[in-house]
């Protein structure tokens, strides 16, 4: 969509980080006298280097003066949740009216699926580096390359036989008491299968001092089904605890509030897309609302020491330019919606001076867009 939400898109913490500082710290140092230097008075060099440095003051005043405004932007932000994804399902924090209230409301039953469930992953996390870093004969879905970076040991390494014996440890400890963790039953069975037979293959590889990729496949192969009643119960229970928690927050700021309600959910790459806490509060957010209020802000980290203010920094920088767009571009949809969405402002000038066939498949991608397809009729009568 082209309102400006998940601006920072595979941007990482640094970037995030900067977004906080900006350029403010270096304005500072800026004097006025500076910025109005005369150029002509030396060499042709000394010229234009101050020439270009009374320029580039242009843009460092911008930043400062954007910096002073959404750091004012950002105090007026509110209804604002912001979801931070986590072991335990997600910390929410309402932001309204001067106010923070924080819950982790999901049930202990989402960690404690979600445990059982990564253990074939913390077997393959152990045996990796020592896998053959020849793909096998008809493994068509994995990159030959990747493998090798993987695989970095090579199958004659045996070092990873004592962590693995320690793996099993815990596994074993979590077997003998699965009956007292207090489970629904159908999760306690299926832990107990991904238990079971996690033991059964550390004990024969271990044994054997040796393993291959058919094998360890094999292993989960059958543990799948057993992996999806775990995904099955996280699912459940974070879904009704999320839902528990909007409606008792939608009572707390009201349906006229609630209608104006800003989600900032805080993930990282590899979850950003449908990210678990966003599918749900899509559905529980007023309609019409999602696709420029619902805003997925990608982070390296998976928590931040400071997270809602990072989110509410970034949300200010997007409210911001929601409404700059449409005034400093007010001729031009196409910039505008740039502005306002996740295209860099030169991407279509650098696409057409490339030549790159996907210039025109962007612009029907824009065209696609429901919000776009709007303003095109806005679009036709500024050019009348």
């Amino acid at each position: 969509m082209t309102t400006r939400r998940n601006f920072i898109g595979a941007a990482g913490t640094a970037a995030a980080a900067t977004l906080l500082t900006g350029t403010a710290s270096q304005a500072a140092h800026a004097t006025a006298a500076e910025a109005a230097t005369p150029a002509g008075n030396g060499t042709a060099a000394a010229d234009t280097t101050t020439a270009r440095n009374n320029i580039l003051q242009v843009d460092t005043d911008m930043r400062t003066n954007y910096d002073k405004l959404r750091a004012n932007v950002l105090q007026q932000l509110g209804p604002v949740i912001v979801v931070e994804n986590g072991m335990q399902g997600g910390k929410y924090t309402l932001v309204h009216q001067g106010q923070q209230f924080i819950e982790e409301p999901i049930s202990p039953i989402f960690q404690l699926a979600k445990s059982i469930a990564h253990v074939s992953l913390g077997i393959f996390s152990v045996i990796a580096p020592s896998l053959d870093p020849k793909v096998p004969a008809g493994q068509t879905d994995m990159d030959a390359r990747d493998l090798q970076l993987v695989a970095y040991a090579g199958p004659s390494n045996t070092e990873w036989i004592t962590p693995l014996q320690a793996f099993a440890t815990d596994l074993d400890a979590a077997r003998r008491t699965l009956e007292d963790a207090g489970l629904p039953v159908d999760l306690k069975t299926s832990c107990a299968h991904i238990l079971d037979a996690g033991l059964t293959y550390i004990n024969e590889i271990t044994r054997r001092r040796t393993f291959d990729m058919p094998g360890f496949q094999k292993f989960t192969g059958k543990i799948a089904d057993d992996i999806k009643t775990n995904m099955y119960w996280a699912a459940k229970v974070q879904i009704e605890a999320v839902k528990d928690l909007f409606g008792r927050w939608k009572d707390k700021v009201g349906a006229d509030a609630w209608h104006e309600l800003y989600v900032v959910v805080l993930s990282m790459w590899t979850t950003s897309e449908l990210n678990q806490n966003s599918i749900i509060i899509k559905h529980l957010m007023d309609n019409g609302m999602v696709d420029s209020h619902l805003i997925d802000l990608v982070c390296e980290a998976p928590s931040l020491p400071n997270a809602v203010h990072v989110a509410l920094d970034n949300l200010a920088r997007i409210v911001m330019d929601n409404i700059a767009a449409e005034m400093v571009f007010s001729k031009d949809q196409q910039l505008a919606d740039a502005l306002k969405g996740k295209p860099d402002l030169l991407s279509q000038e650098i696409l057409t001076l490339l030549g790159d066939t996907n210039a025109t498949a962007n612009a029907a991608a824009l065209n696609a867009c429901p919000f776009h397809t709007k303003t095109k009729a806005k679009q036709a009568l500024i050019n009348a």
